[in-house]
């Protein structure tokens, strides 16, 4: 197989294929702008140049990154007859969505780590987080999603692929290229790739978890309502992100019974790669009463 095609929205209605184009490329749009718009302000506004801002900084340039390597390709192929994309194209794309997919899940960890040092151990906030520790811990998220990246596109595309080269999807995904490769090792290599993909993406969930187990306790200790409230308001923003981030990507394991097999798999799919990125600008502009007011002057 030198070149596979993505069929993944040949089974819905061809009117419907505009209606989807405009809204994916609006929804699209708003995620660029909105995730730039935090950046330009985070970058211009000296008072946000703090290690939770400069968090939220990457974690919007690996989100603005993820997109990128999904939804150009996707919204072309909405419009376009000829939907074939190369072998080496396919493994690009591959490795640079699991790459900022999980840069993206490490970088929530360490911000939900950054929010626990604020409150847990203030004293020690300006050691444990100084802009050294805090570069460290940005690039260890980066060398993380990069080997999770390299690891699953080198599993998977170290197959052999033979007869069919139709992928029931709208970009190079692993359960549906599975499908094609053939081998004695496919049900090991599916298997394990998605062993390994659940194990860090839980582990990073239950360290969050763990952190905030942590952070209520610190808070529930505080005499004052207000000195309560000041402090949960200082992780809303993070900990909805990361309850959205993690509600869609569990959607991933549970089968819609009134949607069967192709459609129903597009439309979750449709959640993670378009809708959580969509929303996680808005919910950190919105609930951050401190970058709302900084984007405003920035705006």
């Amino acid at each position: 197989v030198s070149e596979f095609i993505l069929i993944g929205f040949s089974t819905f209605p061809q009117h419907l294929l505009p209606v989807f184009f405009l809204l994916f490329l609006l929804m699209y749009l708003f995620t660029l702008l909105g995730n730039l718009l935090i950046m330009a302000t985070i970058w211009s506004e000296r008072s946000l140049h703090t290690p939770m801002y400069l968090l939220l900084c990457a974690l919007s340039i690996s989100e603005v990154l993820y997109t990128f390597a999904i939804i150009p390709r996707m919204l072309a192929d909405l419009l376009s007859t000829d939907r074939s994309i190369s072998f080496t194209a396919c493994a690009s794309q591959m490795f640079f969505s699991f790459t900022f997919g999980f840069t993206h899940s490490f970088l929530l960890t360490v911000m939900g780590y950054d929010r626990y040092v604020a409150i847990c151990h203030p004293l020690h906030y300006n050691v444990l987080m100084s802009p050294r520790g805090c570069a460290c811990l940005v690039a260890w998220s980066w060398a993380g999603g990069s080997v999770m990246g390299l690891l699953v596109t080198s599993a998977v595309f170290h197959l052999p692929f033979c007869g069919l080269s139709e992928v029931h999807h709208f970009f190079c995904h692993v359960p549906p290229l599975m499908k094609l490769a053939c081998g004695n090792n496919v049900l090991g290599v599916a298997l394990g790739v998605g062993l390994v993909c659940s194990m860090v993406l839980l582990g990073c969930f239950l360290l969050i978890l763990l952190s905030y187990a942590f952070i209520v306790a610190a808070i529930l200790r505080i005499p004052s309502a207000e000195g309560r409230h000041k402090a949960f308001s200082t992780c809303a923003s993070h900990l909805t992100v990361v309850v959205v981030h993690y509600s869609f990507a569990s959607v991933i394991y549970v089968k819609l019974t009134g949607l069967h097999s192709q459609q129903g798999n597009i439309l979750i799919a449709i959640t993670y790669t378009v809708l959580t990125p969509f929303l996680s600008p808005i919910i950190f502009s919105l609930r951050n009463k401190e970058l709302k007011n900084a984007m405003k002057k920035t705006f």
